[in-house]
């Protein structure tokens, strides 16, 4: 392979776009920008992807709802919610981020490259099967691990080659697990996994009645045979790297161990910055540079490497700019990053009450 590390991206996802949002085209811009004024570019491969059709997005939502995005996006754009809106672009534009997570999945699963960063927009976590929310509009990370446990019938790339195929298929994860650190709960991506026993969905996210959505409890556990492979942290404001670092060591690492998946999953929201405007969290870009050191030893150590990442929030510019690039130079196995804001200046609260608490209802001890 020319690469071990793949990207989807697609100037699309810029028209996705209403001056003053927060969930705006600048962000993908500004990450375009640090990514190809680094060393990293020229050794990224991109992957070719085309847009989800309407049979490929009604495997996972209703058809009611994907039609109705359609025609709002048709008669020039709306709103679905306070909060999520649509432009005259917005369908296409979701329509290939679910195509950009499809098709890193599949090179992921297939050995095209080793692990693929799908760098989308709008972001999909807070998507339910039959309605948006919180900036989302079809939930990206679901259909990539849809796709990599073999729901989909999905269709190749043409590119690849007949035993490139083969390998796809006996590759097959049976298990994949997802983990979100987007500090926010990924609330849509609970719900279409809650009773799928394949599916270890965990969260790490703020918690409290002043931030969106407000579920992710560590007693949303799942449902029926899936009890136990729904996994929520529920973090107090103000956490910050050393927090995160026990929650990933101490609660994180042993339930993947238990698990053991065979592909690894990332919703990479990065608006758990202490520079964030949307949260009160206080993670450092080093701190987020430890998660995915942490993630990048699990998936070599029980999925063949096999990772893949798929963008969801991340609003402070800087940060999310230099939290993918850092992201970048790790899957690319380099440990030095880039932290040009520095730690937070504010004290982080003790976690120790909700890792004794997750580990207790995991039984992760």
């Amino acid at each position: 392979m020319s690469s071990p590390v793949g990207y989807c991206y697609d100037s699309v996802f810029l028209e996705h776009h209403i001056a003053g949002h927060p969930e705006n085209r600048q962000r993908l811009e500004m990450v375009l920008a640090r990514l190809q004024h680094s060393d990293l570019w020229p050794q990224l491969r991109a992957l070719q992807f085309t847009p989800a059709n309407f049979e490929t997005l009604t495997a996972l939502h209703e058809p009611r709802y994907v039609s109705t995005v359609y025609h709002v996006a048709e008669r020039g754009g709306g709103w679905l919610n306070p909060d999520t809106y649509v432009t005259r672009a917005t369908f296409r534009a979701a329509a290939h981020a679910v195509g950009a997570s499809l098709a890193a999945a599949r090179a992921v699963s297939a050995g095209q490259v080793r692990r693929a960063f799908a760098l989308v927009r709008p972001p999909g976590h807070h998507a339910f099967a039959n309605h948006g929310e919180g900036f989302c509009l079809f939930n990206n990370v679901a259909f990539a691990a849809k796709c990599a446990l073999g729901d989909l019938d999905a269709e190749p790339d043409a590119a690849w080659s007949p035993s490139a195929q083969r390998n796809h298929r006996q590759a097959q994860p049976r298990r994949v697990m997802i983990v979100d650190f987007d500090v926010h709960h990924g609330n849509g991506t609970q719900a279409i996994f809650y009773d799928d026993p394949r599916v270890l969905y965990v969260s790490v996210h703020e918690y409290g009645w002043m931030i969106y959505p407000g579920s992710g409890s560590v007693h949303e556990r799942g449902r029926g045979e899936a009890i136990g492979t729904t996994l929520n942290v529920p973090l107090p404001p103000g956490v910050g790297d050393l927090g995160y670092a026990r929650v990933f060591d101490e609660l994180i690492t042993p339930a993947a161990l238990r698990f053991r998946p065979e592909m690894l999953l990332v919703s990479a929201g990065f608006d758990a910055h202490w520079r964030d405007p949307l949260a009160h969290m206080n993670l450092s870009l080093s701190g987020f540079a430890r998660i995915v050191r942490v993630l990048r030893s699990l998936s070599d150590a029980l999925c063949n490497g096999r990772m893949v990442l798929v963008l969801e929030g991340g609003y402070d510019l800087e940060a999310l700019s230099y939290g993918v690039l850092n992201c970048f130079r790790i899957l690319l196995g380099q440990d030095d990053v880039e932290d040009p804001l520095g730690p937070s200046p504010e004290q982080e609260p003790e976690v120790d009450e909700i890792v004794a608490q997750v580990s207790q209802v995991h039984a992760l001890r």
